[in-house]
């Protein structure tokens, strides 16, 4: 039996962001974790956000994956405020809804694992927010030590999940 596992990804991908996303899924069917998304595996049957926590209640782990969804090249940080900024070199965003769906899981207690496509930063994938290391996005034909390094990060979340799963079942 598969321990259900909600992963937050964006449902619109690049080609190459989606070839990413499928080789990580098909790594958590590995280890017996069955992927859970709204807009992939569950469709909604109130309002989205809902959903979401419904969906994250029957899950016993949680993966952010942080793909670049908006790249802005001028701007301003922090507009009419002493830390006021210009952006000087592109600013990537993620999907907002990883942010909410960050805290619901982390809400929830659930063991999460967060992933971030570089140079990404801004609220989960800052460094430090929350008690979860941030990992750069694993590249799809990765080999040998990398591979090996990316496969026991995975091993180790998964422990922690079938720790919840079986202490709560």
């Amino acid at each position: 039996m598969k321990i259900p596992v909600f992963v937050s990804c964006p449902t619109a991908l690049a080609a190459d962001q989606d070839r990413v996303r499928r080789w990580i899924v098909l790594e958590l069917e590995r280890l017996q974790l069955e992927p859970r998304a709204l807009g992939r595996s569950d469709y909604p049957a109130e309002f989205p956000l809902r959903e979401v926590h419904v969906i994250a209640k029957h899950c016993s782990g949680g993966m952010i994956l942080g793909f670049r969804q908006c790249t802005a090249i001028k701007g301003v940080w922090r507009k009419g405020t002493k830390k006021e900024e210009r952006i000087s070199t592109a600013a990537h965003f993620p999907s907002p809804w990883n942010q909410l769906e960050a805290g619901i899981l982390f809400g929830l207690n659930l063991p999460l694992l967060i992933f971030r496509e570089e140079p990404m930063r801004g609220g989960v994938f800052d460094d430090g927010v929350t008690d979860v290391f941030v990992h750069s996005m694993p590249k799809t034909g990765m080999r040998g030590r990398q591979l090996e390094a990316f496969r026991e990060v995975l091993l180790k979340w998964s422990s922690r999940i079938r720790d919840h799963y079986y202490r709560t079942n």
